[in-house]
């Protein structure tokens, strides 16, 4: 799914992605950052991070609406992804079917889950290929792992590129949470 990224593309925010021509997603941009998204089409915005959240954007969706873009908020637990959670995202998706979507958390690490299952649940993705975008971030343990389909890995903490992991892209570029961030792995387990 994961495609290079286009020569207009905001990759200073944390953990940016482009997943095809309308499809999107990153870690919490900040103010300026979110005023790049229009020029790029961006209609909507998902943002799966609790409000709450220090790194969050006090109104963001004020900050869209200004710029003409929409917004939807699915504050995801990071400690306990729901189903309905994922049931939400889904048809939020499908409601915006042929729009250019953005979506984000605080580091990419939710939304690379919700778009592995996504992926493969509604747009025909192997396993492999959905698997290859969520591992350019992390490997998935506790309930994240159970969230995913992938009960074996339950037991394991997370894992990341770079710190537990060489991660390869297809086209032979190394990615990892940490090269693109400049976080500790160590310190995202609460994010």
């Amino acid at each position: 799914m994961l495609l290079r990224h286009s020569p207009d593309d905001p990759i200073a925010i944390t953990a940016w992605h482009r997943l095809d021509g309308r499809l999107t997603s990153s870690g919490q941009p900040d103010a300026e950052q979110m005023a790049l998204l229009a020029p790029l089409g961006v209609t909507h915005v998902i943002n799966l991070a609790l409000p709450s959240h220090e790194k969050s954007l006090p109104d963001e969706a004020g900050l869209l609406a200004a710029a003409g873009i929409g917004y939807t908020n699915i504050p995801v637990d990071f400690a306990a992804p729901q189903e309905a959670d994922y049931a939400r995202f889904c048809e939020v998706m499908e409601r915006l079917e042929g729009q250019t979507i953005h979506v984000h958390c605080i580091l990419n690490l939710r939304v690379s889950a919700f778009l592995y299952r996504w992926g493969q649940d509604r747009q025909g993705a192997s396993e492999a290929e959905a698997r290859q975008d969520l591992e350019r971030l992390w490997r998935p343990g506790g309930a994240w792992a159970r969230f995913i389909g992938r009960a074996e890995d339950a037991a394991a903490e997370h894992r990341y590129p770079e710190r537990d992991y060489v991660f390869v892209e297809s086209g032979g570029t190394q990615a990892g949470l940490d090269r693109q961030t400049g976080l500790s792995a160590a310190r995202t387990e609460s994010r």
